[in-house]
């Protein structure tokens, strides 16, 4: 559901008293083509989006209302909602109500998300109940030792000739039994724990996308550390790189890195490990220089910035430990991406090459997963690249990572359309997948996507590969390498998508994997799979 970015050119430009053929002569367009893009008849983005937010000095984002495109898709994901879904809304409901009631909407979309959080709890424990052995062991236990106390209690109320070694045998195996049903409640209340836990997860994510997209990915206090770190390992060392981060990381911590043999006393699976106990940064050995240096300036960031990161983790709206972990992991994560790339150089060598990603992983001693990561951080004010949203998956399928890109409709969790390129580049291992894509409300989106193999560490450990996916407006899609031959005017060759089989409205899709929300049908049903893994997936960098 695209904004109105035309309308809130025009009122822009009228409240700035410049007429019409003004804007138009300063921008280098025809007043003619002005006025279309202002009734919302012609798309406008990249360059000329830019030229139009420059002489009407207002930001690109204020122009597109990213805020307000995120708060409608999450209307859009409440409306189709089976409790709601077969009332009578209007075509445009949602949008008057984001453009007419914004608090509203948000109240609305805030409801929703906490009946879909209190629903997915109610499930997650009726499905253990139904499903789990170990839960139906444990209430039967439960129910026998009951039955047991309740047998023992009422011997010794209703016989009165018991002698006393009798009865004390019986009071014997009611505390027996009743120690027993205590263990067994311990272990049953700890399942439901652990349940609770995983339902929470969801939430979890939407508390780290909330936090993500009210700042746009962009943490000026962590850009800043990194770019003073940075600068003082040049100035030590004469140049960065993997050897100046170990050093620096044992000369003023004293942690010391390993490479290869055993992580440590406890068998940790994984690429890489730290113990801060024993003070060691260890690497299985075939993990990419990439990984390493990665992996060496998120520690050494995190260990100089502490107070940064903690500051910014308790202005965050967080609500619960999970979240503030996860959090602090993304914005580790950040704070390496920053030290690995700087901002103003990575930012002008991705405008040199047309966002070439592979050249800028050569360029910077990268992975590719970690220049995507970069290029969607790059959103300083007055120094902004390409708007990208990040996805990542494993082989069936499952969503394991993704930033979110206001505007574009990214599943939180499980599956996205099975139509997007970041599922076809599976089967065109290590090539590059461009795909320009349509969605029902007509906005439209260039997907790149490729899949990366981790090697193995062993002969009995399974090669583990992914897929990462870059995504933009096809209104800033003129700005890469990977629109070169595409005719981005030609709708016809668009694929058209969905941003998830349940939430899509293309009915007769051939590629659907679920079946649409609809009133008074099932919540679950099974899935089909995408494509098929027996491999489990740890964190990649």
């Amino acid at each position: 559901m695209r904004a109105p970015i035309g309308f809130r050119i025009s009122n822009r430009r009228k409240s700035l008293k410049i007429s019409q053929a003004a804007l138009a002569r300063l921008v280098g367009i025809s007043p003619s083509y002005l006025n279309l893009i202002e009734n919302n008849k012609r798309d406008v983005g990249g360059a000329l989006l830019q030229r139009v937010a420059h002489h009407l000095q207002i930001a690109i984002d204020d122009l597109t209302g990213q805020a307000e495109q995120k708060l409608m898709h999450e209307l859009e994901e409440a409306y189709a909602d089976p409790m709601v879904e077969s009332l009578p809304f209007q075509p445009d409901e949602r949008r008057q109500l984001v453009a007419q009631y914004p608090a509203s909407a948000t109240a609305m979309a805030r409801l929703h998300r906490a009946y879909s959080d209190a629903r997915d709890n109610a499930d997650a424990y009726a499905d253990r109940l139904r499903s789990d052995p170990l839960l139906s062991q444990l209430l039967h236990q439960i129910l026998s030792g009951i039955t047991a106390v309740r047998s023992s209690a009422e011997i010794l109320e209703d016989v009165a000739d018991l002698d006393e070694d009798e009865r004390q045998k019986f009071l014997v195996a009611i505390g027996r039994e009743a120690r027993i049903l205590g263990d067994v409640a311990r272990s049953l209340i700890g399942q439901f724990e652990v349940t609770s836990q995983a339902a929470r997860t969801v939430s979890t994510r939407r508390e780290i996308d909330d936090l993500i997209i009210e700042r746009q990915n962009y943490f000026p206090q962590l850009e800043a550390v990194a770019a003073q770190l940075r600068a003082r390992i040049e100035a030590q060392h004469g140049h960065f790189g993997l050897a100046a981060l170990v050093e620096m990381l044992e000369r003023q911590f004293g942690v010391v890195t390993r490479i290869g043999g055993r992580p440590g006393p406890a068998d940790f699976p994984g690429q890489y490990r730290y113990e801060p106990e024993r003070g060691v940064m260890w690497f299985q050995g075939t993990t990419t220089l990439a990984t390493r240096q990665f992996q060496l300036a998120r520690l050494l960031g995190e260990l100089v910035a502490a107070d940064v990161l903690r500051d910014i983790l308790d202005g965050a709206m967080l609500t619960n430990e999970t979240s503030r972990r996860l959090a602090a992991r993304a914005l580790g994560s950040y704070l390496a991406g920053a030290i690995v790339f700087p901002y103003s150089r990575f930012l002008a060598e991705a405008e040199a090459s047309a966002y070439d990603a592979d050249y800028l992983r050569e360029t910077f001693g990268g992975s590719f997963e970690q220049v995507a990561h970069r290029l969607v951080s790059l959103r300083r004010p007055g120094e902004e690249g390409i708007p990208f949203g990040f996805l990542r998956s494993d082989p069936a399928g499952r969503l394991t990572k993704h930033f979110p890109l206001p505007g574009l409709l990214l599943p939180n969790s499980g599956h996205a359309c099975p139509l997007w390129a970041i599922y076809g580049a599976f089967r065109q291992p290590g090539a590059i997948l461009r795909q320009v894509v349509r969605f029902s409300d007509g906005s439209r989106y260039l997907f790149i996507a490729r899949t990366l193999q981790h090697r193995a560490g062993s002969f009995r450990d399974q090669p583990i590969s992914i897929s990462v996916m870059l995504a933009c407006d096809v209104l800033h899609a003129d700005r890469t390498v990977y629109a070169a031959g595409l005719d981005l005017n030609d709708q016809s060759a668009d694929v058209p998508v969905g941003p998830s089989c349940r939430l899509c409205p293309r009915r007769e899709c051939s590629a659907r994997q679920e079946e649409m929300l609809s009133p008074g049908g099932p919540r679950s049903v099974t899935r089909l799979p995408l494509i098929p893994s027996e491999f489990g997936l740890g964190e990649h960098n």
